[in-house]
C-alpha cells in the first residue's frame, strides 16, 4: 500500500503546527491501535488546544484511515516525531531579514542595528566584522569592546583611504573609527599593492559582514555607520546555518592567510 499522501499530509501539518504541538500528538496516538478509534479526534485537540486544532486532527485522522490504515498509532507517532525533529533543524538553520531606514507592512523583518548588537553579543570565541565605510557606531564599539574583554577574539577587516590605496575618500580609513580597539582587536586592510598584483588596483573592499564563532553571521548592504545602520534603505539576511557561516568565514580566513591571502595585518 502506498502511504504517499498521508506522508504529504504529515508534512503539511508540519509546516501548520509547531514542532511541540506534533510532540503531544504523538504522545497520544502511541498508544493508538486504528484510526477507527472513534474519540481520537477529540483526545488530540483536548491534548493542545489551539485555532482550528480541531480541523487538523480530524484531517490527520481521516487520512490516517484513507491512506494508511495498516499502520499503527506508534508509527504514526514516530512519523509525527519525526516531522517535529526535522522542523526544529530547519528552525535553527532558517533565515530572517534585516532592514534599515522606513519599514512596510510586507511582513515581519528585524531592524539592522539591533541585529548587529545581538550577534556580536552571541560571540563567545571569534568575532569577524568586515565593512567597507564605518563611522559613528558607538553602540557597536561598546559591543565589541566588551566581547573582547569576555576574551573573544575581534578580528576587523576594514577598508583603506584613498590615500592609503584604499577606496575610501578622505584622510582616514574605516579603521580610524574603531581606535578604541586598537590593543583589543585584529586589524586587516587590503594593501594597494596586493590591489594591483590582483590585477586591479581599483578593486575596494566592499564587503559587509559580522559573524560570531561561525554559527550566525549578518551579511547585507550596510556598512558600519550610523546613517546606515539606522536611516539609509539598507537590506541583509541573518544566516543561522553553521554550515554555510563556516564557508563564510573560512574564506575570510584564507583571505588573511600570511602566505597565500591578499589581506594584511595593520601593525
Amino acid at each position: 500500500m502506498s502511504h504517499e499522501r498521508f506522508a504529504a499530509l504529515i508534512a503539511d501539518l508540519t509546516t501548520t503546527l509547531p514542532a511541540d504541538h506534533l510532540d503531544v500528538w504523538a504522545g497520544v496516538l502511541v498508544n493508538v491501535a486504528t484510526p477507527d478509534d472513534g474519540a481520537v479526534v477529540a483526545e488530540l485537540a483536548d491534548a493542545r488546544p489551539g485555532f482550528s486544532v480541531g480541523v487538523h486532527a480530524a484531517r490527520l485522522i481521516r487520512s490516517w484511515r484513507t491512506e494508511a490504515p495498516d499502520l499503527p498509532g506508534a508509527a504514526v507517532a514516530l512519523a509525527l516525531r519525526s516531522a517535529a525533529l526535522l522542523q526544529r533543524r530547519t528552525e535553527a538553520r532558517r533565515t530572517e531579514l534585516a532592514v534599515s531606514g522606513p519599514t512596510t507592512v510586507a511582513g515581519p523583518v528585524r531592524l539592522t542595528n539591533s541585529v548587529v548588537v545581538e550577534v556580536i553579543r552571541a560571540a563567545r570565541s571569534t568575532l569577524l566584522v568586515a565593512s567597507f565605510a564605518a563611522y559613528g557606531v558607538a553602540e557597536v564599539i561598546t559591543e565589541l569592546l566588551s566581547a573582547a574583554q569576555r576574551g573573544v577574539h575581534v578580528d576587523l577587516i576594514l577598508e583603506s583611504s584613498i590615500e592609503d590605496g584604499g577606496a575610501l575618500r578622505g584622510s582616514s580609513g574605516a579603521a580610524a573609527t574603531f581606535a578604541a580597539l586598537r590593543h583589543q582587536a585584529t586589524f586587516w586592510h587590503w594593501p594597494a599593492a596586493r590591489r594591483v598584483a590582483g590585477g586591479n588596483p581599483r578593486a575596494a573592499l566592499h564587503a559587509k559582514l559580522v559573524a560570531a564563532d561561525s554559527r550566525v553571521a549578518l551579511i547585507g548592504s550596510a556598512n558600519l555607520t550610523d546613517r546606515a545602520l539606522s536611516h539609509n534603505i539598507e537590506i541583509g539576511v541573518v544566516l543561522h546555518d553553521p554550515d554555510v557561516v563556516h564557508r563564510l568565514v573560512t574564506h575570510f580566513q584564507a583571505l588573511t592567510d600570511p602566505r597565500t591571502g591578499v589581506l594584511q595585518r595593520l601593525p
